[in-house]
């Protein structure tokens, strides 16, 4: 089935955006993406027109603006996107979605690692390793993903408050964190963030942690634990490549009859 007109200006520029802001020296939207900007609605016009407005030099400015754009672009495309951003673009994290495609999704999970299957709705990825080179040395950088058969092993379930409350401890730092969430003032709206990105799979979705506190649990407290507080099995590689240490990691799953979400936080050093 085609991408309504709309959707496919959005993702088509988005596309746009994204490779500029990697480095890739590509003049104005042309083409495809020009021929679907004119079916696109005030956001895209929006977007271009700050685009065209962009000096090309110096580099490093344009690549910052253009980077700007993008955040900017992203949030005001949906209030999901919006929240992923606020509350999880300045950590060690990957968010991303996926659709679901077997009776087994522990197989579509590892697809959204591996970055092998887009985002049903076209909506944000965070993804610090997206373009990282050590992908060629380990193609789901930085992580390292059991089989599916074994992937389930090493997961809990987990009730929908304590899978919120985990997203919004992701928005803390690993080591020398100097305000865990639950004593930041803007505690409730991290936690707004976290519901809002929950919201997208509905009240019947399922949920999977790799911390180790669900074994026994369904709802441990992550908010009082903190990140740093919270034991989990390892999803990450332990090769290490270009001067990285991965060293601990806390995970939420996301599970409906449609799609798969992934919600990780890494540490390193």
């Amino acid at each position: 089935m085609p991408l309504p007109a709309d959707r496919l200006a959005l993702d088509l520029l988005d596309a746009h955006l994204e490779a500029l802001w990697d480095g890739a020296d590509l003049p104005l939207p042309q083409g495809p993406v020009r021929l679907a900007a004119e079916d696109g609605g005030e956001l895209v016009h929006w977007a271009l027109d700050r685009l065209r407005h962009i000096p090309r030099e110096p580099k490093n400015a344009f690549a910052r603006q253009i980077g700007d754009l993008l955040a900017e672009f992203r949030s005001r495309r949906c209030l999901w996107n919006a929240a992923a951003l606020r509350l999880l673009d300045d950590t060690y994290t990957f968010v991303a979605a996926g659709p679901r495609r077997h009776e087994d999704w522990a197989h579509d999970v590892r697809a959204v690692l591996h970055r092998s299957v887009p985002d049903p709705r076209g909506w944000v990825r965070l993804d610090w390793d997206r373009t990282n080179a050590a992908r060629h040395t380990v193609p789901a950088y930085p992580f390292d993903p059991p089989d599916s058969a074994e992937l389930p092993g090493r997961l809990y379930p987990l009730e929908r408050q304590a899978a919120i409350a985990a997203l919004a401890v992701m928005a803390e730092e690993w080591q020398s964190e100097p305000a865990p969430v639950r004593s930041r003032p803007d505690r409730d709206a991290l936690l707004a963030h976290a519901r809002t990105l929950l919201d997208r799979y509905g009240p019947s979705a399922r949920y999977w942690t790799n911390a180790t506190a669900a074994a026994t649990d369904p709802a441990p407290d992550f908010l009082a634990a903190g990140l740093r507080g919270t034991k989990s099995h390892g999803f990450l590689t332990s090769a290490y490549l270009n001067g990285l240490d991965l060293f601990d990691d806390l995970g939420v799953i996301a599970v409906t009859e449609d799609e798969v979400g992934v919600f990780w936080s890494v540490g390193a050093y």
